[in-house]
């Protein structure tokens, strides 16, 4: 590439233009001052020091400035274009404005894919050109655009947030104005404010690296309705993540919420696991309400980081102290043990009735003055990484006052994350507003705060992590590829047994020994070389849940046993699904021992292979006890997956059992995770079970089902 071309293209992604332009054109302003047009445009002059132009054909002035019929009328450069005109006629308009220097557009105007076949046709119809006019485009059918740096608000919400440190960026434009109504209240400064419409150009993911360099950002806040490509979602989230919190509530995850995007926004959801894997690997912090985004948007902008999960509680009632321990523990933080010191001195503060352990209760009579005096003892104790102060509003409570001694006490220490609940509203609001000035965030109930230190200390371990790149393994690529290769040309989706159970030994997988027979003298020989006991099973791509039909035969000790569980394992499938095409029977090793475990494939369309494990068995689709990465995965990752199920005590040894192989397990799930990054053709794959031997005995695939991508 030339320099010249080099030049071009950095210029051709470079957002400066749509958030600190020197000019701007809202093409559509309306004389009459309801319509969305006039509004964008009074947005504009009031705080916007650079030029504005109005462009109406039918209009001389608007708001006591010249007009213009077209924006080549101006006769002036012009940086960004604000459109509200019908659908159709953008695309000329955008031809019109590169042609006057538009290096940016906001396309307000709705009727594109969220309207239907015609609309998307319109939508694509207006991205390429803008992308190859030199114009980066948010929307259409969006809210608009703020940045408080510039004094820009393109958008038709309402006025201008307070300049500070959160952006924001959201498809559902009535969220962006329930959430600057909000700020308005809360007092909460943003640095930008992006309302993403249909994404038809500019997504989350060109403004990820663009916010995590901004200067004026400390915190990238947004709400997704679904991600058209996942990876680069991820490494755009991963280095903005390096750099500072990124919160993200992501709705449309269960089957109805699905529906209700796609006619919203035209948006494909993903699935709830998918996005869950990809925000935990890429260091984003899940919101699961919208409740949750507005307390990480305040907590993260407006405190330090904790070092710890050592929480401290003090509250002047037992019960929410109670309620505090709990949910602490539920989302496992650590309630601190205080140092000697620390307790010697909230006997001397507090009255003998008084708890000085952790919860620290400093009883409901407590002034301003006992409050401050526990604060300050409990914020010094270096056992102690973050604190919660509960205040239940009794008559004698100096609301005001313990927030004004909080605050004060907070500031001496500096470095460590101090929230508070309290509890109420209108008696409270004193206090609130003390704590407000002094960056202190009022949650007013107990497990709001709590959560609040949960995300913050997420965020702090996941930035902790070394880097990792995914291990390379050495595997035999070429002997799985032959295989894959016949069953497509074959014309097969499905590869059960002997060939599936080869796909994973070529990748060092432990599988047992496996042959198919198609009849019962075949299966006797091979029988005869493995050795009894055996296992049988029908071989057929129509019989995927063997144990459900009677497919399977368990620990068959002779050639009596063989014989007649052969013809009882063909007669339950004919019984059952007379239709199915069988390939013969598996006469296969019986491995003795183990723990069922499951480890398992689903490719995502947006995110890629999904990895999943488990406990595994015929229970695994009743328990869900599942744990989810998405690939590639490293070492670190398996060993979550591994350590994030419930049941994981059965491997770790219980009641005199023996350890099971863990370092089996994951080695297993990272040999998966580079076979389905190497061949893109598996659509899914189940190890059910793999069987984890006891410590240091390795790990068997007993079972393996391999689903190919369906040909187009």
């Amino acid at each position: 590439m030339s320099e010249a071309a080099s030049e071009k293209k950095t210029e051709e992604t470079d957002l400066h233009f749509l958030f600190q332009p020197r000019s701007v054109a809202v093409v559509g302003a309306a004389r009459e001052p309801e319509k969305v047009g006039r509004v964008v445009f009074d947005n504009l002059i009031r705080t916007f020091s650079g030029p504005v132009y109005p462009i109406n054909p039918k209009a001389t002035e608007i708001a006591g400035r010249r007009a213009y019929g077209s924006i080549t009328e101006i006769g002036a450069p012009v940086d960004l274009l604000v459109i509200a005109i019908p659908a159709p006629y953008i695309k000329a308009v955008l031809e019109e404005g590169a042609r006057a220097g538009a290096r940016a557009a906001i396309v307000i105007s709705a009727g594109f894919k969220e309207t239907g076949i015609e609309g998307a046709r319109l939508e694509t119809e207006l991205a390429a050109p803008a992308r190859a006019l030199g114009i980066r485009l948010v929307g259409p059918n969006c809210l608009g655009v703020m940045d408080t740096a510039s004094g820009l608000n393109a958008s038709f919400a309402g006025a201008l947030p307070r300049s500070g440190g959160v952006a924001f960026m959201s498809q559902s434009g009535a969220l962006c104005t329930a959430i600057l109504d909000w700020a308005h209240g809360e007092d909460v400064g943003f640095s930008k404010f992006i309302s993403l419409g249909n994404k038809a150009d500019i997504s989350e993911i060109d403004l990820l690296p663009w916010l995590a360099a901004d200067p004026q950002t400390n915190i990238i806040s947004m709400y997704i309705e679904g991600i058209s490509d996942g990876r680069a979602f991820m490494t755009a989230a991963s280095a903005a993540a390096r750099e500072k919190p990124v919160v993200a509530l992501k709705s449309g995850t269960t089957n109805a919420g699905a529906k209700a995007v796609s006619s919203h926004t035209g948006t494909l959801a993903g699935s709830e696991s998918v996005y869950e894997a990809a925000f935990r690997q890429s260091g984003v912090i899940r919101a699961a309400t919208v409740q949750d985004l507005f307390d990480y948007a305040l907590g993260f902008s407006s405190q330090p980081g904790p070092h710890g999960r050592r929480l401290a509680i003090i509250t002047n009632a037992g019960g929410p102290g109670i309620m505090a321990a709990d949910e602490s523990e539920r989302r496992g933080l650590w309630l601190a043990d205080f140092n000697p010191h620390t307790v010697e001195n909230l006997r001397r503060a507090l009255p003998a009735e008084a708890s000085v352990y952790n919860p620290v209760d400093v009883l409901g009579d407590a002034l301003a003055d006992r409050y401050g005096a526990a604060i300050k003892s409990v914020l010094a104790d270096p056992n102690v990484d973050s604190a919660v102060v509960i205040l239940t509003p009794q008559a004698m409570t100096e609301i005001g006052a313990t927030a004004a001694a909080m605050t004060k006490a907070a500031a001496g220490v500096g470095t460590k994350p101090v929230f508070a609940a309290f509890m109420g509203k209108s008696l409270v609001d004193e206090g609130t507003a003390v704590l407000r000035a002094g960056s202190i965030p009022n949650f007013y109930f107990p497990e709001r705060a709590v959560a609040m230190v949960d995300a913050m200390v997420r965020y702090s371990e996941a930035g902790s992590l070394p880097e990792e790149t995914p291990t390379k393994l050495p595997v035999d690529r070429e002997a799985a590829r032959r295989i894959l290769n016949r069953a497509e040309e074959e014309g097969k989706r499905y590869l059960v047994d002997v060939e599936a159970l080869d796909v994973v030994k070529a990748y060092g997988i432990r599988t047992p020994r496996s042959a198919v027979a198609s009849n019962q003298r075949e299966a006797l020989a091979i029988a005869a070389e493995i050795g009894y006991p055996v296992v049988l099973k029908v071989s057929s791509p129509d019989v995927l849940h063997k144990t459900d039909v009677g497919a399977v035969k368990v620990g068959v000790e002779n050639d009596f046993e063989l014989r007649r569980d052969y013809r009882d394992l063909l007669s339950n499938v004919e019984k059952y699904i007379p239709e199915a095409e069988i390939a013969g029977v598996v006469v296969q090793e019986m491995v003795r021992g183990g723990k069922e475990t499951i480890v398992g494939m689903n490719r995502d369309t947006q995110f890629g292979p999904l990895m999943m494990f488990g406990m595994g068995g015929i229970y695994v689709e009743v328990l869900k006890d599942v744990s989810f990465r998405l690939a590639p995965v490293t070492t670190e990752d398996a060993a979550q997956m591994v350590r994030e199920i419930r049941s994981r005590a059965l491997l770790e040894g219980v009641r005199g059992e023996e350890r099971s192989d863990t370092d089996a397990i994951i080695d297993t799930i990272m040999r998966l995770s580079q076979l389905v990054m190497d061949e893109p053709s598996i659509a899914e794959l189940d190890i059910n079970p793999l069987l984890a031997m006891a410590s240091g005995s390795g790990a068997v695939a007993a079972d393996v089902r391999i689903l190919l991508e369906a040909k187009s």
